[in-house]
């Protein structure tokens, strides 16, 4: 496999984990129902099957964001590290039915321009 190869590769597996984590954490919160800061709720969000899907989820992203940072440049791993936002608003759109209004959409492509901005820049340095 090729450098670029392995790093598009990497950067969908840690978008993949990354993902999964944000929708674990959300799944587990809704299955526990309204946030009241006390026992019983913590022990509802323990119960879940959701919030251990979130836990291993980030555990992976962990080690793939580890092995990207030893390889790749930072500006474009930290940037391409980002897009899970993005995936999160619409996954939660496609699996969880939630909204998604013309805010959101100008706010995902002025995110996704700016981690276009910084990859696109993260070979450079500003020395001379």
């Amino acid at each position: 496999m090729t450098r670029r190869g392995f790093f598009a590769v990497a950067f969908l597996v840690l978008l993949a984990f990354d993902t999964a984590g944000q929708m674990g954490f959300k799944l587990a919160a809704t299955s526990a129902g309204m946030a009241s800061l006390d026992r019983e709720w913590f022990l509802a969000v323990l119960a879940s099957r959701w919030v251990y899907l979130a836990v291993a989820a980030y555990v992976g992203a962990f080690f793939i964001w580890i092995t990207l940072l030893e390889h790749a440049p930072i500006g474009p791993a930290f940037a391409a590290s980002h897009v899970e936002i993005v995936s999160v608003l619409l996954f939660s759109v496609l699996l969880l039915h939630e909204t998604f209004t013309a805010r959101q959409v100008t706010g995902s492509c002025l995110v996704l321009a700016g981690i276009g901005v910084l990859a696109c820049g993260g070979g450079r340095s500003g020395a001379t």
